[in-house]
């Protein structure tokens, strides 16, 4: 007699156990993870490196950590702020999973980080099923991508704690109907805050910041519908995943072409830490809004 098993479900299944013994790992220690999720270029690394420079400021405990699929210059941008950065390379893989940032958090994650910012690889599609062990989930959508965007993509939007609007500074000049984004987020996630940031601009600058620090103080943080459905009104929002994709890669089986320095296990991707301005010269990154 043969047995069909999924085995989507079965690796979203495996990640939601680590993400909820990462979340309650950090609830202890104090720490509020923030999970960003965008397409490429929605601006979501010039608004962090903004927030990280407040936090400093501020004097408030904070690291980040930056995912992509190659470079590091996220994390030589984000690491101008002065706060701890670790740039973690997927190597093709499209988007980050709760054991992989487990992994990556061990050994060093600062023991006064009362936020940790991760910067999930650019993508709106894988990122949104995976539970990451945050506290809080932020979607990032820049005005030059359309108002539909929220109906395009329901699960990355209805799994929303918060969404962010970027590049505000240029909203007119590209016709973003404000109104019509703000419907459409409604009719996938009912509730859910929507707040309008520039970093050009220094519009906005802050709100990403006072949000998180809310949730560490320990205020509630929205409840998405659409997991409510899933879940019959329990269990935390990101523990929802209502579609199929591919890899060719699955999750532990991250192979790699070129030579490192350094030794990888089988399931790890590459990782590199900024503490600050990095000790060489890398090309500066193009400025994005």
């Amino acid at each position: 007699m043969c047995r069909v098993v999924d085995l989507r479900q079965a690796v979203l299944a495996k990640n939601d156990e680590a993400a909820h013994a990462l979340r309650a790992e950090l609830t202890a220690r104090g720490t509020v993870t923030v999970n960003l999720l965008s397409s490429p270029g929605s601006g979501k690394t010039a608004l962090l490196e903004r927030e990280l420079l407040l936090a400093r400021e501020r004097g408030v405990g904070v690291a980040a950590l930056t995912a992509d699929l190659a470079t590091e210059n996220d994390a030589v941008r984000l690491a101008r702020s002065g706060a701890p950065v670790k740039q973690v390379l997927t190597d093709g893989l499209c988007h980050l999973e709760a054991a992989m940032l487990s992994r990556h958090l061990d050994g060093w994650l600062p023991e006064d980080a009362r936020l940790l910012f991760v910067e999930n690889v650019g993508n709106l599609v894988c990122p949104a099923s995976y539970d990451l062990g945050e506290s809080l989930r932020v979607v990032l959508a820049s005005v030059t991508e359309g108002e539909d965007k929220p109906l395009k993509y329901p699960t990355a939007f209805g799994l929303a704690q918060l969404v962010v609007v970027t590049k505000t500074d240029i909203a007119e000049a590209v016709g973003f109907d404000e109104a019509a984004f703000r419907t459409n987020v409604q009719r996938v996630n009912p509730g859910v805050e929507v707040v309008l940031t520039s970093a050009r601009s220094g519009d906005g600058s802050g709100l990403l910041l006072d949000r998180a620090l809310a949730v560490a103080a320990g205020a509630g943080t929205h409840a998405p519908v659409m997991a409510q459905q899933q879940h019959g009104g329990h269990g935390h929002p990101h523990d929802a995943h209502d579609h199929a994709h591919a890899h060719d890669r699955g999750p532990g089986d991250h192979h790699h072409d070129h030579d490192h320095d350094h030794h990888h296990g089988p399931d790890d991707v590459h990782e590199h830490e900024h503490d600050g301005l990095p000790p060489h010269a890398h090309p500066a990154a193009a400025q994005i809004r």
